[in-house]
C-alpha cells in the first residue's frame, strides 16, 4: 500500500468504524467489586500470611523497618500460590532503568521435579533478588560493557500485582535495580533513598514543635497525565509519528484550539469507551484513577488519580501509561505520550502535586487551626522556598529532554525558569516577617488564623488562586510542579524535591536548635528562621505572568537561571552543590550523577539524530516528489498558455519553485551538518551542535514543507494533515 493510499484508507477506516460488543458493564460489576483484585494487598497478606509473618512484613511496609529475612520464604510461597490461583505461570521483577522505560524479564514458576514432571517453585531468594542481564542498559561509565550483572531488589513498599493478558497472567514484583557493586542503575533506588532523607529531617523539625508520630513522614504525589488519542491508521501513514512520536511536518489547520471548545467538552464515544476500559484495568491494579476529561488541544485528554505516597504513585503512573497504550489499540486508536506531537497546539505535561506528611498528620503544607500548627506550616513552606531557590537548576535538569524542550516556555507550560507562586495573600504573610509588621494584611472579609507570634499578621485560610504559568505553585495544601513532561517518569523530579526539602528542613532544624541553645524563645526562633529565608531567598517568589518577556528579564536581574534547553540544563546534575546535596543525603554519589548526565545527554543526541534522519528521508522521498509533480503541472500549464498566446501569471509556480529550492538546499545543509556534529568527540559538543545547529535547520525544512502543503493539491500530498489527524474521530 502506498503512503497516499494509506492516507485514504485511514479516513475510510474512521468513517466506517464500528465499536465491538462491550466486554464489561459497570452496572454488572462495579468498580468497588474489582478494585485491587489483582494486587497482593495488605488485605490479601493479612488473610493469607501467618499472623507473625504478616505483622513483621506490615511493620516493614508502614514503618520502614528492615525486613526480617527469615520470613521471605513464607511470603514467597503465599504470593506464588495466590498468583497461580489467578492463572499466573510466570513472575517478573519490574524495574525502571535509566532509559526511563519499564523493564521486565519473565521467569516461569515451573521447574522439573526430576521424575518427568514439574512443580511450581518460588523461593524467598527468588522474591527478594533477581539477576537480569544488565549489559545493554545504559550505565554512563559506571561499569564496563563486558560486566553483564545487574541485580533487582524487592521494594516491599510497592505491592506485587497480577498483569492480565488474553493468553494468561503473570506476577509483577516492583524492584530496585543495582550493579554488582551496589551502584544505582535505575530511578527507584535514589527515590527510596531520598524518602529516607526527607523523613529524617522532617522528623527533626516536627520534634521541635513537640509533634511526634509513629509513622514515617513520606512525600506524596498526585500525577496528572495528559495524552493524545488519534486513529491508529493515521499513525501508520506517518513515519514521523511511528518513529519519533511527533509530527516533524504539518501545516497549521484552519481551526485549532483557539475557540477553547475542546477543553472539558463532551468526550467522543470511541474515546470514552477506551477511557472506561483503561479505568477498569487500572481499578484491578488498585490505581485510584478519579478524573478524565478533554484537554485544551483537539484529541488531547487527561487522566488523574488521587494522591498516594510518591513511590507508589510513580509505579502507578507507569501502569497508567502502559494501560493507555495497550487499551487504545483495541479501539483502533494510538496513544501519543510525546510532549509535543503536534506543532502550534498545546503539548502534554504531567503535573506533580507534591506534599509531605503521613496518615496521622495529614499534609504538612496544610494551614492548621491553631497558631502552633500554622507556625509549623510556615516553616515547611519556607523550607520549600529555600529549596527551589538554592536548587532550581537541579529541578530544571530533572525535566530536561529533547521532547520536553518543545514544550517548556511555549505559552502552554511553565517557563524553564524555576520560581514559586504563593499567591498574594501568603506572599504578604511572608513579607510581613521580613518587615516585622503586625496587624491585618488588608483583607478583612476572609477568616483569619493567628500564627502564634504577636508581631505577625494572621494567616489567610485560602491563600489564593493557582498560577498556570508557574512551575511550582502553592495550591492550598501542596505544591504543584508543572514542568514535568508527559512521557517522563516522575521519579527523578520527586527524588530532587525530596533531597531539596531534606536539605532545607535540616537547615531549619539546625537554625532553630541553635537559636534555642542561645536562649531565644521558640516563637522568636521560628520567626528568625522564616525572616532569614525571605531575606535570602525571596527572589524565587513570583506571582505574575511567567510567559511574559518582562519576567525573563526580571529573572535574570534576580539571578535565577534560565536554562532553555537540555544541553544547558543537564550540567546542573554535576555542579558541586548538587553533588554535595545528593552525597550528604545518601542518595547518589558523584559518579552516579555524572553517569546520569552522560546518559541523558546521549539520549538527547540520539533523539534529535533520529528525528533529523526522518526529516531527511521524508523530505526527499515524500514531500519533494509531491511538490515536484505539482511544479511540473504548473510549468506545463504555463507553457501551454504561452504557446497559445494567453497571459498566465506564474505566482504559484514561482512560490512552489522557491520553497522547493529552499527545501533542496536546506536538506543538503542538514545532511552535512548532522555528519559534522556526529564527528565531534565530546558528548556536550555533540548535544550543543544538535541543539544550536541541527534543530534550526530541521525547522527551516519544516517551514518550507508546511508552506508547500498549503499549495500542493490534496490528491498529490501523501501525508495525513493536521485537520484529518486531530479532528477525525
Amino acid at each position: 500500500m502506498s503512503t497516499n493510499s494509506a492516507r485514504r484508507a485511514a479516513i475510510q477506516a474512521i468513517t466506517t468504524y464500528k465499536a465491538g460488543e462491550p466486554s464489561f458493564n459497570f452496572s454488572e460489576t462495579s468498580p468497588a467489586d474489582i478494585f485491587g483484585r489483582n494486587v497482593f494487598s495488605d488485605r490479601v497478606m493479612r488473610e493469607r500470611l501467618p499472623k507473625a509473618v504478616y505483622q513483621s512484613l506490615h511493620k516493614t511496609i508502614t514503618l520502614g523497618e528492615r525486613m526480617d529475612p527469615s520470613i521471605a520464604d513464607t511470603v514467597a510461597a503465599v504470593m506464588k500460590d495466590w498468583a497461580i490461583e489467578k492463572g499466573a505461570t510466570h513472575f517478573t521483577h519490574v524495574f525502571y532503568p535509566l532509559t526511563g522505560q519499564t523493564a521486565e524479564k519473565h521467569d516461569s514458576f515451573i521447574m522439573p521435579d526430576g521424575r518427568g514432571g514439574v512443580i511450581a517453585e518460588f523461593s524467598g531468594s527468588m522474591l527478594i533478588r533477581g539477576e537480569p542481564d544488565a549489559s545493554s542498559f545504559p550505565s554512563g561509565g559506571l561499569r564496563s560493557t563486558f560486566e553483564a550483572r545487574g541485580y533487582t531488589a524487592w521494594d516491599v513498599t510497592s505491592p506485587a500485582y497480577i498483569m492480565e493478558n488474553p493468553n494468561g497472567t503473570f506476577l509483577c514484583i516492583p524492584t530496585m535495580f543495582l550493579s554488582w557493586t551496589g551502584v544505582a542503575l535505575d530511578k527507584k533506588t535514589p527515590l527510596l533513598r531520598s524518602g529516607q532523607a526527607v523523613n529524617r529531617e522532617a522528623q527533626r523539625v516536627l520534634a521541635l514543635f513537640n509533634v511526634h508520630t509513629d509513622l514515617p513522614i513520606v512525600s506524596y504525589a498526585g500525577l496528572e497525565q495528559e495524552y493524545f488519542l488519534v486513529d491508529h491508521n493515521f499513525n501508520f501513514a506517518r513515519q514521523d509519528l511511528q518513529i519519533a512520536g511527533r509530527t516533524l511536518f504539518g501545516a497549521q489547520p484552519s481551526k485549532g484550539q483557539e475557540f477553547s471548545d475542546q477543553y472539558f467538552g463532551v468526550i467522543p464515544q470511541r474515546v470514552l469507551s477506551c477511557m472506561m476500559e483503561v479505568e477498569r484495568e487500572l481499578y484491578k491494579l488498585a490505581v485510584p484513577v478519579r478524573t478524565r476529561h478533554n484537554e485544551v488541544a483537539p484529541s488531547q485528554y487527561e487522566i488523574a488519580p488521587l494522591f498516594e505516597p510518591s513511590n507508589l504513585a510513580i509505579d502507578h503512573n507507569h501502569l497508567i501509561m502502559a494501560a493507555l497504550r495497550n487499551v487504545a489499540k483495541r479501539y483502533g486508536l494510538k496513544c501519543l505520550l510525546h510532549e509535543k506531537p503536534f506543532a502550534g497546539i498545546n503539548g502534554s505535561g504531567k503535573h506533580v502535586n507534591y506534599s509531605l506528611g503521613n496518615a496521622e498528620l495529614g499534609s504538612l503544607f496544610d494551614p492548621g487551626e491553631t497558631p502552633h500548627a500554622n507556625a509549623k506550616f510556615l516553616v515547611f513552606c519556607a523550607a520549600m522556598i529555600r529549596a527551589v531557590h538554592k536548587y532550581g537548576g537541579l529541578l530544571r535538569a530533572t525535566v530536561a529532554s529533547a521532547s520536553n524542550d518543545h514544550r517548556l516556555g511555549a505559552h502552554e507550560a511553565p517557563p524553564a525558569i524555576m520560581s514559586i507562586f504563593l499567591g498574594d495573600q501568603l506572599t504578604e504573610v511572608f513579607e510581613a516577617f521580613r518587615a516585622g509588621r503586625s496587624g491585618d494584611t488588608g483583607e478583612t472579609s476572609r477568616r483569619r488564623i493567628n500564627v502564634g507570634v504577636d508581631t505577625l499578621p494572621p494567616l489567610p485560610t485560602d491563600p489564593g488562586d493557582r498560577n498556570r504559568t508557574s512551575p511550582m505553585a502553592f495550591t492550598g495544601n501542596r505544591f504543584e510542579f508543572r514542568a514535568l513532561g508527559s512521557s517522563q517518569s516522575a521519579a527523578s523530579s520527586v527524588t530532587a524535591l525530596n533531597a531539596m526539602m531534606a536539605d532545607s528542613l535540616g537547615f531549619a532544624a539546625d537554625w532553630i536548635e541553635r537559636e534555642l541553645g542561645e536562649g531565644t524563645p521558640f516563637n522568636e526562633a521560628v520567626q528568625s528562621f522564616i525572616r532569614h529565608v525571605i531575606d535570602e531567598h525571596s527572589a524565587v517568589i513570583f506571582n505574575g505572568d511567567g510567559y511574559s518577556e518582562v519576567w525573563h528579564k526580571e529573572a535574570r536581574r534576580r539571578g535565577l537561571p534560565d536554562l532553555r534547553n537540555t544541553p544547558e540544563a543537564l550540567p546542573e546534575l554535576t555542579k558541586p552543590e548538587v553533588v554535595d546535596l545528593y552525597e550528604r543525603q545518601g542518595i547518589l554519589h558523584k559518579a552516579e550523577l555524572a553517569a546520569r548526565q552522560d546518559i541523558y545527554l546521549d539520549q538527547y543526541c540520539k533523539t534529535v539524530h533520529t528525528e533529523a534522519l526522518l526529516v531527511l528521508r521524508l523530505a526527499r522521498t515524500v514531500i519533494f516528489p509531491a511538490a515536484m509533480r505539482y511544479q511540473g503541472e504548473l510549468a506545463l500549464t504555463a507553457a501551454r498558455m504561452h504557446d497559445i498566446g494567453v497571459e498566465y501569471k506564474t505566482v504559484t509556480l514561482d512560490e512552489v519553485t522557491g520553497y522547493l529550492r529552499t527545501l533542496q538546499d536546506t536538506v543538503a545543509e542538514l545532511d552535512a551538518t548532522v555528519r559534522a556534529v556526529e564527528e565531534r568527540s565530546e558528548r556536550m559538543q555533540v548535544a550543543t551542535g544538535y541543539c544550536n545547529e541541527v534543530l534550526p535547520l530541521m525547522q527551516k525544512i519544516r517551514d518550507a514543507a508546511d508552506a508547500l502543503e498549503l499549495r500542493v493539491p490534496d490528491d498529490l500530498w501523501a501525508l495525513p494533515n493536521y485537520e484529518e489527524i486531530l479532528f477525525d474521530k
